[in-house]
């Protein structure tokens, strides 16, 4: 195997570990900022009102894509990554500053410098980098907002969702290719070679009909995450070092298996759906370290 295909086998796991990790991080600031999705995390409604704002999401962006509202499906997204970004430095400036006057200040300043960064020079290096934080702020707060039963819920049904919108009716090949097409940040990017970029190129094909980038949505990294996420908060369970629970370890290291089956799969080229095998192996991780705890 090549230095070409052997970069994302190695590079993609990190990113997840890393959003992972991060999520991690920013929990405690998120709780303490009182940044939550969901009033009760223990509710079963949470994951159905979840499925249902992206079924619908879903359906208004391929309606877009349908009839060519390519800018205003960039403005949306815009949006909503500016949102993100509040969330995310709100929880870190309120935490470490306390609500001061200029804590709004620098929250706003901050989205709006990193918004503006990601939409006036989309470089895959700063989509990347900027994408980590975007998905490990999103699974912190949906992390904290969710018990383990209903994020389990949530993954399992995304697991079925996923593969039949990529296998049977196959509109999230249509959404991520109509995603690419209008270079919006919101996925990772991983170049094949030196030189590559996303700016003069899109993932445009190489020479032979190959792609010149392998793509993963953000998607992919962020549900996992949000197991991690919940299962450190809310399980009273056995911490190494004191920091994380086993049950949180075993779905990280479950996570980054599943990862890693799906990119051996991917070097095929065909779309795969990616949230059956990383779900799954989150969840299966998740399992076996919940049943280490009770052992140790």
């Amino acid at each position: 195997m090549n230095w070409s295909r052997l970069l994302p086998l190695v590079t993609i796991p990190a990113m997840l570990v890393l959003v992972e990790i991060i999520a991690l991080l920013l929990s405690l600031p998120m709780q303490t900022a009182g940044i939550t999705a969901f009033e009760d995390p223990e509710s079963f409604t949470n994951p159905l009102i979840f499925i249902v704002i992206l079924l619908v999401f879903t359906a208004f962006l391929l309606v877009l894509i349908r009839y060519r509202w390519k800018k205003l499906i960039g403005v949306i997204i815009a949006v909503s990554i500016f949102f993100t970004f509040i969330y995310i430095f709100a929880g870190i400036t309120i935490y470490f500053l306390g609500m001061v006057p200029g804590t709004l200040g620098i929250t706003l300043a901050l989205s709006l410098f990193s918004t503006a960064l990601l939409y006036l020079y989309p470089e895959w290096y700063i989509i990347d980098t900027l994408g980590v934080l975007i998905a490990a702020g999103a699974a912190s707060i949906f992390g904290i907002s969710l018990n383990v039963i209903p994020v389990l819920i949530l993954l399992i049904i995304l697991m079925v969702y996923d593969a039949i919108s990529v296998y049977k009716t196959r509109h999230m090949v249509t959404l991520a290719e109509g995603v690419i097409d209008i270079k919006s940040p919101i996925l990772f990017i991983v170049p094949k070679r030196r030189g590559y970029s996303f700016m003069r190129e899109g993932i445009g094909d190489l020479d032979g009909g190959e792609r010149a980038a392998f793509v993963i949505g953000m998607g992919d990294l962020i549900m996992p995450s949000i197991l991690v996420v919940s299962a450190n908060v809310f399980l009273n369970s056995t911490r190494l070092a004191g920091v994380i629970t086993l049950p949180a370890l075993g779905a990280i290291i479950g996570s980054v298996i599943g990862l890693s089956l799906l990119l051996i799969v991917v070097q095929k080229g065909k779309p795969q759906a990616g949230l059956p095998p990383i779900n799954g192996g989150a969840i299966l991780g998740f399992l076996a370290g919940y049943g280490l705890s009770f052992l140790l």
